[in-house]
């Protein structure tokens, strides 16, 4: 397979797996962050990358929005919402983290691509990429020209661009008010 058609098949992978995410839990979730007090986000790995983009995003936005293990991350309580990546459902630093913030109030929203495992079914809310990830990335079950979670993990930003789309109307706040929240220090 050449170059083109790899960048062909991968962009038709991500393509399916967006387009896959029900789009009445996509509301669900601008409901949630729009009313949280604040929305901490933690995911590990490249889902951990996907996590702190949706963080600045949602910064970009005017929310009062951390990633966990920064310095500067508050603790969570009620009226919090922590958004939680775990693509093959079951994370053990993950699912530390979810029982923490529910003991401690807060609510907890996990996107993934295994709703039926510990970490989803733990959560207040799960948002389901169907996409390919390191809990079925051998054997039979392959269906991926992308290397382990890669499809997952590329879903999760375009995913999550549409959620900030949804979240910046219902929140109206302009294109430029997004701009002006963009740090001066790079």
């Amino acid at each position: 397979m050449s170059y083109v058609e790899q960048v062909a098949r991968a962009a038709e992978e991500l393509r399916t797996a967006a387009a896959g995410v029900d789009p009445a839990a996509l509301t669900g979730w601008v409901a949630e962050m729009a009313a949280a007090r604040r929305v901490v986000c933690f995911g590990v790995g490249r889902e951990g990358l996907m996590m702190r983009a949706l963080a600045m995003r949602l910064y970009h936005l005017g929310l009062d929005a951390h990633v966990v293990g920064d310095m500067s991350c508050p603790p969570v309580g009620v009226g919090d919402l922590l958004v939680v990546s775990a693509g093959p459902g079951d994370l053990s630093t993950v699912a530390a983290l979810v029982g923490v913030a529910r003991r401690d109030g807060a609510r907890v929203a996990c996107v993934t691509a295994q709703p039926d495992g510990p970490v989803p079914v733990a959560s207040d809310l799960a948002l389901v990429i169907p996409a390919q990830t390191m809990a079925d990335d051998t054997g039979p079950t392959v269906t991926s020209v992308l290397p382990m979670g890669s499809v997952f993990e590329g879903a999760q930003f375009l995913v999550f661009e549409m959620l900030i789309l949804m979240l910046r109307e219902r929140l109206g706040v302009s294109p430029q008010a997004m701009r002006a929240r963009h740090t001066n220090l790079e």
